[in-house]
């Protein structure tokens, strides 16, 4: 199996990177994140997740719009859809892209057969 590659790089030499030769490898709206810095949620996940991780409990979060980095590969995070808690496992094609994305709030509308007077001439259909 291939490793995935990130423009050039492979992830776990992108996880060796500081912050300023990572910001010259990422897309705009990544960069502007790192930019700026974190928010307090966001630096509090980050501190945690390293002891979680070491203890193996279940890393839970409601921050779907945290960008997921390369140290986040290979863990599994449950991500808050608005109801329940989605496990998602993160892969290295994951890295850079927001942790909302992996965690779909809405299900896919699945319609049946119409039902009866749905449509004019259903009203006239003798019920068996």
């Amino acid at each position: 199996m291939e490793e995935y590659i990130y423009r050039g790089k492979k992830v776990a030499d992108l996880a060796s990177l500081d912050k300023t030769e990572m910001m010259k490898i990422v897309n705009s709206d990544v960069r502007r994140v790192m930019k700026r810095g974190y928010s307090k949620e966001e630096t509090l996940f980050l501190k945690n997740l390293k002891k979680k991780a070491a203890k193996s409990k279940p890393i839970r979060t409601h921050l779907r719009e945290m960008v997921i980095l390369p140290d986040f590969v290979g863990l599994t995070i449950h991500i808050h859809n608005g109801k329940e808690f989605v496990p998602v496992e993160i892969k290295p094609q994951m890295v850079f892209h927001r942790l909302g994305e992996y965690a779909l709030t809405t299900k896919q509308v699945r319609h049946n057969s119409p039902g009866l007077r749905a449509t004019r001439s259903s009203g006239f259909v003798p019920i068996k």
